[in-house]
């Protein structure tokens, strides 16, 4: 069996490049929409909470997930079903009883997240640093903000 080498940081962008051109032939949206849920708050507590947990109802998610209103959680979920990311289970029962779970499309993503939830909590002290410095400088554009003067003699000769 031969060992697998790391991709070097540039081998890792030339690939990320060729999958971000493919990005960008969607005519249909599919990849772009499913990529979002990558990016997106409640989707990324969703994965969270039924990866940790296993099989939940809508109020024990809810329960998980600080700030996140009934109708934004709902909304996220339908989206997560129609993307094949959770499965929803409705039991004919009364009062009625519904439980969410993970698809392995849902894992498969919810695996991939973790090493940059890794990466974020590991540069946290950084972060925070970065927002002091910039926060500090109040108003006070960068310098790449500052338009610089041109003489105009030098352009109206050429």
């Amino acid at each position: 069996m031969i060992p697998e080498r790391e991709m070097t940081d540039q081998e890792a962008l030339s690939q990320a490049e060729t999958i971000c051109r493919t990005l960008r032939e969607d005519d249909d949206g599919v990849r772009r929409e499913v990529l979002a849920h990558a990016g997106n708050r409640w989707s990324l507590g969703i994965l969270h909470a039924l990866g940790v947990y296993g099989t939940m109802r809508h109020a024990e998610i809810k329960r998980q997930m600080t700030g996140v209103t009934q109708r934004m959680l709902t909304k996220t979920l339908r989206s997560m079903e129609r993307d094949g990311l959770v499965v929803r289970r409705e039991f004919g029962q009364s009062p009625p009883r519904v439980e969410y779970e993970l698809t392995p499309l849902g894992m498969g993503l919810l695996i991939r997240m973790s090493p940059i939830w890794t990466w974020v909590v590991e540069n946290v002290e950084d972060f925070r640093k970065a927002r002091r410095i910039f926060d500090s400088q109040g108003d006070k554009k960068p310098a790449w903000q500052i338009p610089t003067s041109t003489s105009l003699g030098s352009e109206a000769s050429d």
